[in-house]
């Protein structure tokens, strides 16, 4: 990422471990600015190079997850849709994966704790987890949103309405996304940098790592969403050609957002392919997959409903 590249620039120091709307913007932005962040990795800090699994133990919780902001994009309000568009990663040299006890998908049958320090090389297309398995590196934030219309504050683990905590491993360069707006300025923020993840992130952390992440920000009113939606260039699940459409879903329940996934994607092929609410529905089942993307940021889970590009040409 080249020095000057972007329009403006926020350090890591400017972050918050809460969304809460009464926070003062760190920078103030117009629409179509360009913002390079500075990450703080999602231990804030706390795991270092030389940690060992004894270390997690100790973890403070309350600096966990980190978000560099809050940027006020100027003009936004809410009922407005903010476009995120992820242009640029610099990532850093190392990063961490833990098993936290009392943490993850299957947190009673892992109660030791346990931690991988990663050798990542910058721009390196994959990393070793141990001879003869390598991961592909493909970095996004895990944690990218705005702040709620409720008066906070709000925990910063759980996934929202209005983004945050979000795990969404597609949210890579080129992607753009899509976040309901709920106060004047939206407040955004982003952190917890991941340079690998699975869907569903199941022992609760991903390839942990600290870097810098370009984004480039545009107020949408020709949009209307109840729940944050991207659009990616990476292949749908079931084509496998490149970019689809995604809507989302976010509840303490996976069959709620499931349901809030699939109900997104109705109102989205009403609005792009003119369908009424029963054909969309049906068009749903036969070409939409669902995926889960979060399954361990309590109480909340992320459901998203992938329609591949070139299903609707109209």
């Amino acid at each position: 990422m080249s020095t000057g590249s972007c329009d403006h620039t926020i350090h890591g120091a400017q972050h918050h471990n809460a969304w809460d709307n009464a926070l003062a913007p760190a920078l103030e932005v117009e629409s179509g600015a360009s913002v390079e962040f500075e990450v703080v990795d999602a231990s804030g800090g706390q795991v270092r190079r030389d940690s060992t699994a004894d270390d997690l133990v100790a973890l403070d919780f309350t600096r966990v997850n980190p978000v560099t902001g809050p940027v006020s994009v100027r003009g936004a309000r809410p009922g407005d849709v903010l476009e995120v568009e992820v242009l640029e990663f610099e990532m850093s040299d190392w990063g961490w994966t833990a098993i936290i006890p009392g943490f993850g998908l299957l947190a009673d049958a892992f109660p030791e704790p346990w931690l991988k320090i990663w050798d990542l090389t910058p721009g390196g297309p994959t990393a070793r987890f141990e001879d003869g398995i390598d991961i592909p590196v493909a970095p996004f934030p895990g944690t990218i949103g705005v702040a709620p219309p409720e008066p906070g504050p709000h925990s910063i683990v759980p996934p929202r309405a209005w983004g945050g905590n979000l795990d969404i491993k597609h949210l890579t360069v080129g992607t753009r996304l899509y976040l309901p707006v709920g106060v004047e300025g939206a407040l955004f923020s982003v952190g917890d940098t991941h340079a690998a993840q699975g869907d569903g992130e199941v022992c609760g952390t991903a390839i942990e790592s600290p870097m810098r992440v370009a984004l480039r920000f545009r107020i949408r009113r020709d949009l209307t969403l109840a729940r944050p939606a991207f659009e990616t260039t990476r292949a749908a699940p079931t084509t496998g050609e490149p970019g689809a459409f995604v809507t989302t879903g976010v509840a303490d329940d996976l069959m709620v957002a499931s349901r809030q996934a699939v109900e997104g994607m109705i109102e989205h092929l009403g609005r792009v392919g003119g369908l009424d609410a029963a054909s969309a529905y049906a068009l749903a089942s036969v070409a939409v997959d669902l995926r889960i993307h979060e399954v361990v940021d309590v109480p909340n889970w992320v459901v998203g409903a992938w329609l591949p590009n070139g299903i609707v040409r109209r």
